[in-house]
Formats: structure tokens, C-alpha cells, sequence
């Protein structure tokens, strides 16, 4: 069985208030459990979330004095 956290466990991985994850669920943007009036966050969807919203560096030349990616 996965582990479900809680919306401050949740804030407290991703280093923000409760209000940011809260903002994730009424928007959809998030996989949740309810349980009855008590919402959860699996943990592998807060790992997906993290993995989407990862930005790979870009290599950077130079040529000419000017910056081609």
C-alpha cells in the first residue's frame, strides 16, 4: 500500500505553505485521495509532479560573440 501524505506533509516536501499543495488540489493539477472530509496526496503523485515540472539545463555555445543553443 502506498503512503498518503498529508497537505502540510505535502507543503513540507515541496518546501511551501499548505496553501500551494490546497491551490494544486482545487485546480486538479494533482492526483488526491479523499477520505471522507480528509484529503490526501499519494506520494508518487507528488513525485510525478516534481518530474513534470523539471527543466533540463541548455548547452550553451558561443559564436560570433553571440549565445546558440
Amino acid at each position: 500500500m502506498e503512503r498518503l501524505l498529508t497537505v502540510a506533509q505535502a507543503a513540507d516536501r515541496l518546501g511551501t505553505t499548505e496553501r500551494f499543495p490546497r491551490r494544486l488540489i482545487a485546480e486538479r493539477r494533482i492526483r488526491f485521495v479523499k477520505l471522507g472530509s480528509h484529503v490526501r496526496i499519494p506520494e508518487s503523485a507528488l513525485a510525478e509532479f516534481i518530474a513534470a515540472g523539471v527543466v533540463e539545463p541548455v548547452t550553451v555555445s558561443w559564436s560570433d560573440g553571440k549565445a546558440v543553443a
